[in-house]
C-alpha cells in the first residue's frame, strides 16, 4: 500500500470541476478539506498559494501537484481535482493543467512531505496511470486505482 492510499479518502476525489484559474482552483480545494477534514480554508489556501508563488507545482503533462505545511495538521491528508478544462500552470512543458493531486502536511514534517511528493511524482510519470485519471467518471474508481498503484522496484 502507498502512503497516498492512505491518505487519500474517496471523498476527497472530485472530477469534472469548472475552474476558470488557478486562484479558483485552490479556492476549491481548500473548501473540500474544510468540508471533509475540518481543515481551516483560510489556511489550507494560503498555504497552497505560498508554496505556488516559491514555483509552479505542475509537473507536465497536464498534471500538477500543489502542496503545502499546514501548522496544527496532525497528519498529511490528499486530494484529487480533475478540471473540466485546462488551467494555464506555468508547468515545465507549458502545457496547462487538467489533474491536480493535492497534498497538505504537518508544518515539521520534512521527510514525510518529500517521501510523499517523491511517490506522487513517480506515480504521475507512468502514461496509463494519467490517461486512465483523466477519463474515469467515477471517483471511486479513480480512488481504486490511485490506492491500488504500487511503485515500481528499484533495477538491479
Amino acid at each position: 500500500m502507498t502512503q497516498l492510499a492512505r491518505l487519500l479518502s474517496p471523498s476527497n476525489v472530485q472530477l469534472n470541476l469548472p475552474a476558470s484559474s488557478k486562484k479558483r482552483l485552490f479556492e476549491h480545494a481548500a473548501l473540500m478539506f474544510e468540508n471533509h477534514q475540518g481543515m481551516e480554508r483560510g489556511r489550507v489556501f494560503d498555504a497552497l498559494f505560498a508554496r505556488e508563488r516559491l514555483g509552479s507545482t505542475g509537473l507536465g503533462d497536464g498534471v500538477a501537484i500543489p502542496h503545502g505545511r499546514i501548522k496544527g495538521l496532525r497528519e498529511a491528508t490528499a486530494g484529487v481535482i480533475r478540471c473540466v478544462e485546462p488551467i494555464p500552470f506555468d508547468a515545465p512543458d507549458g502545457l496547462p493543467v487538467r489533474l491536480l493531486v493535492f497534498l497538505l502536511v504537518p508544518e515539521q514534517s520534512t521527510e514525510q512531505h518529500l517521501t510523499l511528493l517523491s511517490e506522487l511524482a513517480e506515480l504521475m510519470s507512468d502514461a496509463n496511470v494519467r490517461e486512465s485519471l483523466m477519463t474515469l467518471d467515477d471517483p471511486l474508481q479513480v480512488h481504486h486505482l490511485l490506492s491500488a498503484w504500487e511503485p515500481q522496484p528499484p533495477a538491479a
